[in-house]
């Protein structure tokens, strides 16, 4: 992410908002499952694996393999995206985010499968050399990288380095908030904002486009 440019930067931290939106939504819509957040549902997955009894057995098992399958299957299509789109993938990829949203949200099918699906092939917008660069929906990894370059700061190294990881996780955080604040009074209704703003980001994006 440190090689890329301030507008990539704010590309990149909006996308995160988006992110951490739509998974606020999909949390409470599902009762306490991830849409983006797979790794939250990985050690749920192997929790309840690991357990034989009580609540934490297997209730919801098939749940997260689902989730986490549809997941990967997101990324799996929007990477074939990029490679069969290389100009317009970007945008072709946010557009695919945004009808997949704006789909669920005005007509209510498929609502959670189709929000897992857009959640990982949104991981698709930023590559470099066929790999992500920008991981726009897990934070773990983010605050690795910010606890690095901070380390590296106080080294005396690479001073401001730091800044757009905790840009990109402020972002995640503040969609995962107003996610929490939206769903109550509107439901899965409020990922048409999340599809909207998806397909503002194409549409920068298309603008953007490499012309060669």
């Amino acid at each position: 992410m440190i090689r890329s440019d301030r507008r990539t930067w704010t590309l990149a931290t909006g996308l995160a908002l988006l992110a951490g939106y739509v998974d606020a939504i999909g949390f409470q819509h599902l009762g306490g499952y991830f849409v983006s957040f797979m790794s939250g549902n990985g050690t749920m997955l192997a929790v309840r694996l690991a357990s034989s009894h009580g609540r934490t057995g297997w209730g919801g098992v098939g749940i997260l393999a689902g989730l986490l399958a549809l997941f990967v299957l997101g990324v799996l299509l929007g990477t074939l995206i990029r490679l069969f789109l290389a100009r317009a993938g970007q945008a072709a990829v946010l557009l695919f985010v945004a009808v997949l949203l704006g789909g669920v949200a005005l007509w209510g099918n498929w609502t959670a499968p189709a929000m897992v699906v857009a959640m990982g092939a949104i991981n698709a917008t930023f590559e470099r050399n066929g790999e992500v660069s920008i991981g726009v929906t897990y934070m773990t990894g983010t605050l690795v990288k910010l606890g690095q370059h901070l380390a590296h700061m106080i080294a005396g190294r690479r001073r401001w380095d730091w800044v757009p990881y905790l840009l990109l996780w402020t972002g995640f955080l503040v969609g995962a908030a107003l996610g929490a604040l939206i769903f109550p009074r509107w439901g899965t209704d409020a990922l048409l904002a999340a599809a909207v703003a998806a397909l503002v980001a194409a549409g920068i994006t298309w603008h953007r486009r490499p012309t060669v």
